[in-house]
């Protein structure tokens, strides 16, 4: 009733934005790609001798559909193998089609709408339905970065980032920012609603203020966690909740800048950051944190590799760590360049403790997300897309070591109508299933051919 009452009321304003303005023409794309892709045997037990993936022809129609801030995308993939059986019997791929004991029948089939999506992140009204790459909430100290794709291509997952400012009703004193990892189950969930109690006063920079509440609740840690395992059945949801301002200082094309903090609680463990973050000269972004960290406080618990640490997190979340997390003062500090419109752009972000390593916590040691993005017409029809997530890094050779690491890569080239795309992701799950290697590592050429 919730997932209709939310999807309602997300049509009502969608519907009455777009018939408030000139309709514009619809641009109809049709997509059409041919690969390989490898999952994990669902019948594998560990034994010797016994592969533990599946390797499956891939054909995938991807029509598209844009009026203006509104765009629908199906993922319509057949994955098939010819077995060795009698015949070279045809199989087609049961999980991504039959609900089972892992995925009932949402799970399943609402991914198959790709994305809904209108307009744009910082807009007045945003909405993202489907594939989720960036979730973040308010200043990203407790949701940051978090994407509902790490196990792709076996499971995709079905959220939302629903955005409505004040503004589009002309009263911009309020706001709200709500996430969903996964409408089918709704087990990963959030929302802030701000607040600008200044900007009806004229103030320069302090009409500017905002001052938000979030909270995110994962009601199932153990959702990703195999269904035998007994550990989750018994388990309390987390709830990580706070508040936070934002002011932005300068605003113009040689310099921006914002200042922001938060004070946020996990259980009864407290923890707070402020900082500071902007551009220079429309080119370079910087930034930086001073962050006061409790014991067993984890900062933005929701981050990009959040789904493959969920049941390791929810141990020191609970205190059932060997090691308590003594508090501490940690840093952040972020860096990059954005050009031509962001067509090319680099990001580095790095946090780590002040005083020292603790070489035993993984959480109290210096982690690493890199990001770089080259759009398509800089260099032909070459596009790349790449991204390296690493924690625990006690020595400049842990870079160098993918344990604890998330690795994407994607790199296309379109002549005409065609794209050929060489896609790489690696990631290692400390948690992994009963009998499941911890690395899981793909590798495919992908072709797409765009039929309008």
């Amino acid at each position: 009733m919730r997932f209709r009452t939310t999807l309602a009321g997300i049509l009502v304003v969608l519907t009455a934005t777009l018939f408030a303005q000139e309709t514009p023409s619809p641009q109809f794309g049709l997509g059409l790609s041919i690969g390989a892709q490898s999952f994990p045997n669902p019948a594998f037990t560990g034994e010797d001798g016994q592969p533990e993936l599946i390797t499956y022809q891939s054909l995938g129609l991807t029509p598209d559909l844009a009026l203006g801030k509104f765009g629908i995308g199906l993922d319509l993939t057949l994955n098939y193998r010819f077995t060795a059986g009698a015949g070279d019997q045809f199989e087609v791929r049961p999980q991504d089609w039959i609900p089972d004991a892992e995925r009932n029948f949402l799970e399943i089939y609402l991914p198959k709408l790709r994305y809904v999506r209108w307009g744009l992140k910082g807009d007045p009204l945003y909405v993202l339905l489907g594939t989720v790459d960036n979730g973040t909430l308010g200043n990203g100290f407790i949701m940051g970065g978090y994407t509902n794709t790490q196990f792709l291509p076996s499971r995709r997952l079905f959220g939302m980032s629903l955005d409505v400012d004040g503004t589009l009703f002309g009263f911009p004193y309020v706001g709200v920012e709500t996430f969903a990892a996964n409408l089918a189950a709704f087990d990963l969930i959030g929302s802030r609603l701000f607040v600008r109690p200044l900007i009806a006063t004229g103030i320069p920079v302090m009409r500017n203020l905002q001052i938000g509440a979030t909270v995110v609740a994962d009601r199932d840690p153990y959702y990703f966690a195999d269904s035998t395992d007994t550990a989750g059945d018994d388990a309390d949801p987390v709830i990580v909740w706070g508040t936070d301002f934002r002011l932005p200082i300068l605003s113009n094309p040689v310099i921006s800048l914002a200042g922001f903090g938060d004070y946020v609680m996990q259980r009864s463990n407290p923890g707070g950051m402020l900082g500071f973050g902007g551009r220079l000269f429309g080119i370079v972004t910087y930034g930086a944190q001073l962050r006061m960290l409790g014991e067993n406080f984890i900062p933005v618990y929701f981050d990009r590799a959040y789904d493959l640490f969920r049941v390791e997190k929810y141990t020191v979340y609970t205190g059932q760590n060997d090691e308590p997390m003594d508090p501490y003062v940690g840093w952040f500090a972020t860096a990059g360049f954005s050009l031509l419109d962001d067509q090319l752009a680099f990001a580095a972000n790095i946090a780590g403790p002040f005083g020292g390593i603790d070489p035993d916590n993984k959480y109290k040691q210096p982690d690493l997300l890199a990001t770089f993005l080259l759009d398509e017409g800089i260099l032909g029809g070459f596009s790349v897309e790449a991204s390296y997530r690493k924690i625990g890094i006690t020595h400049l050779a842990d870079l160098l070591n993918a344990e604890d690491a998330v690795i994407g890569a994607r790199v296309n080239y379109r002549i005409q109508n065609a794209t050929i795309s060489l896609v790489y992701d690696l990631k290692h799950n400390p948690s992994p299933l009963p009998g499941q290697d911890p690395w899981t590592i793909t590798s495919k050429i992908e072709s797409k051919i765009t039929l309008f």
